[in-house]
């Protein structure tokens, strides 16, 4: 059988293993910091109707500028936004990626802050730019002075800003994000994917977006609005950083219904985030509760708790799995992360992980791979 070896591939991609996130039937999955919360009923119904009424047209091509699309997404992120600041596409993956291929490529270099995202770095590799990971302050912060210091060494075309950090949940300052912004030279891209988790009042990075034309902030309808399944993501920015992502999208980017499906969710917005509050409940429960079974959660601001104090995270992520609780093992020394899910999930999730409890601590069981 022919390997990937043996093809003409290019030499910057060998020996590189795409994304993949474990994606396994089990009874609670906590591992993609997915919304386990179903969608409403009623906005379910909304949604149907709507992509039903697009099928109708299915034989033309969609609106290739999705102008009522980006009239909706302006109206929800408020901020005085108008529609031409507006840019959505197959979720904020393929938002990025087209940010990469317009402002990155060969003899580019993009830098961000690790641990982060880690498709940040396969869509650099992906479009021929050079990946650069400068290191964070302790306990995965990011303060002003260590980013911009990041900034003047490398000089990059772009910046990535996890803001809250992906997979670490650290909250990212208005103070860091400025100070990057006015900074760097090239592009800065303000991934904002988990923002409506923050803290009721916590500033977005789009109250910054006046006056520095190089400054992007992009968001996903997976997280919040529940709508992984869907691909929806998009970006605010200054309308000629959208006109230069119109030379490098494909045609008609975005289907019909893909369009069709995110205005149902749009109209039935504060419907859509009600589940928020519940989740973000779910997150403190998670780690007030991890931090009595004597682990280490670190704080954040999105659905995800990461905590350290975890002497084997394979065989404690294995030991979970088999009792049907997937949560993520990211390769970080002593970590593992869980998604806060609805009440029961992380009812079970805590339950579980109590029997790796570290040993001594109030209220932890003894710490036996196998108890």
């Amino acid at each position: 059988m022919t390997s990937l070896d043996d093809l003409p591939i290019r030499d910057d991609l060998r020996g590189r293993s795409p994304y993949g996130a474990p994606q396994k039937s089990v009874p609670v999955a906590l591992n993609v910091n997915e919304n386990t919360h179903p969608i409403p009923e009623d906005v379910a119904h909304d949604i149907v109707a709507r992509v039903a009424a697009a099928i109708l047209r299915l034989n033309r091509y969609p609106d290739r500028e999705f102008t009522e699309l980006r009239e909706a997404l302006a109206g929800y992120l408020g901020h005085g936004l108008a529609p031409e600041q507006i840019w959505a596409a197959n979720g904020s993956n393929e938002v990025l990626q087209h940010l990469l291929q317009a402002f990155g490529g060969p003899g580019r270099r993009a830098l961000g802050f690790d641990p982060t995202y880690s498709m940040y770095g396969l869509l650099a590799s992906g479009t021929g730019t050079e990946w650069i990971a400068a290191p964070r302050d302790d306990d995965f912060e990011l303060s002003p002075e260590t980013a911009v210091a990041a900034v003047l060494e490398h000089d990059p075309d772009l910046v990535l800003l996890c803001a809250p950090n992906n997979p670490t949940g650290t909250p990212l300052g208005l103070d860091t994000i400025r100070a990057v912004a006015d900074a760097a030279r090239g592009i800065v891209i303000v991934d904002e994917a988990y923002f409506e988790f923050a803290e009721p009042g916590t500033p977005s990075a789009l109250t910054l977006l006046e006056g520095r034309p190089r400054l992007v902030v992009s968001r996903t309808m997976s997280k919040a609005f529940a709508f992984a399944g869907a691909r929806v993501g998009y970006l605010a920015g200054d309308p000629a950083t959208i006109d230069a992502l119109r030379l490098v999208r494909l045609p008609y980017h975005l289907s019909a219904l893909t369009q069709a499906a995110a205005l149902g969710a749009l109209a039935h917005s504060g419907e859509m985030l009600a589940m928020v509050d519940e989740i973000r409940g779910q997150r403190e429960r998670i780690s007030a509760e991890l931090v009595r079974l004597g682990f280490a959660p670190h704080r954040s601001g999105s659905n995800f708790v990461l905590f350290g104090g975890v002497d084997d995270p394979h065989a404690v992520f294995e030991a979970l799995l088999e009792r049907g609780i997937l949560i993520r093992e990211l390769g970080i020394p002593g970590h593992l992360r869980v998604t806060a899910g609805t009440e029961a999930e992380t009812t079970a999730f805590l339950e579980a992980i109590a029997v790796f409890a570290p040993v001594g601590a109030a209220g932890a069981v003894e710490n036996r791979i196998d108890a």
